[in-house]
């Protein structure tokens, strides 16, 4: 019986997408790099920025300059996404009914503890859970389970009692590796790509999702 729900964040509680692909190509223009891949931007869902900029670029960088350009993509980001994002539609409402429920809830993401306060206060879903776990807080990203698992052990529910929210292929390959059951949502994949990856099912938002759909397994 699933005891508890995580969440990504970016592509699932947050339609942040446009924002970051944005970013990415403000900081090639910047470098005057072309992109390694025709959709470069799907290598970085999910991902760490440090992890992302050698799969941006193509090509091995060391440590330093990872995390510099890492930064200066996060510093772009957070300027494109000053004109305000909004929530996925319905998981707003499907949050706060789990919170009425008594299920267990918890953020499980690649981004920053400061991207992450940032955005769910500014969509004004901070407050709705009970644990989060971000790339500050690990040192493997996905599609290493690092972040589900240390999720499930602050929520003190076993692995196999959580379901997982997951819009990138390495996150529902994250949450399966970690022995949850992963939800794909279609903000950045399309569903064939997520049931691929292992997504049980695949939805396009929240609207009208019920727990009693998922809680059975």
């Amino acid at each position: 019986m699933t005891e508890a729900v995580i969440f990504d964040m970016d592509g699932v509680l947050v339609d942040s997408g446009v924002y970051h692909r944005a970013a990415w190509r403000a900081l090639l223009a910047e470098l005057g790099e072309e992109p390694a891949h025709p959709e470069y931007w799907r290598l970085t869902i999910g991902r760490p920025s440090e992890e992302a900029v050698p799969l941006l670029l193509g090509r091995r960088v060391s440590e330093h300059e990872a995390r510099r350009l890492a930064r200066r993509k996060r510093d772009l980001y957070t300027d494109l996404s000053r004109s305000g994002v909004v929530p996925v539609p319905g998981v707003r409402d499907f949050v706060m009914a789990l919170s009425r429920l008594g299920i267990r809830r918890a953020v499980g993401t690649s981004a920053s503890r400061f991207d992450l306060d940032r955005l769910l206060v500014t969509v004004g879903l901070r407050r709705h859970f009970d644990v989060i776990v971000t790339a500050d807080d690990v040192t493997l990203g996905k599609p290493d389970p690092e972040v589900y698992e240390l999720a499930a052990a602050r929520l003190d529910v076993p692995a196999d009692a959580c379901i997982v929210f997951e819009d990138s292929l390495v996150g529902v390959e994250a949450a399966r590796r970690a022995g949850m059951r992963a939800v794909g949502v279609t903000t950045a994949h399309t569903e064939a790509e997520l049931r691929e990856a292992g997504a049980e099912r695949a939805i396009s938002d929240f609207e009208g999702l019920e727990w009693t759909d998922l809680a059975a397994g």
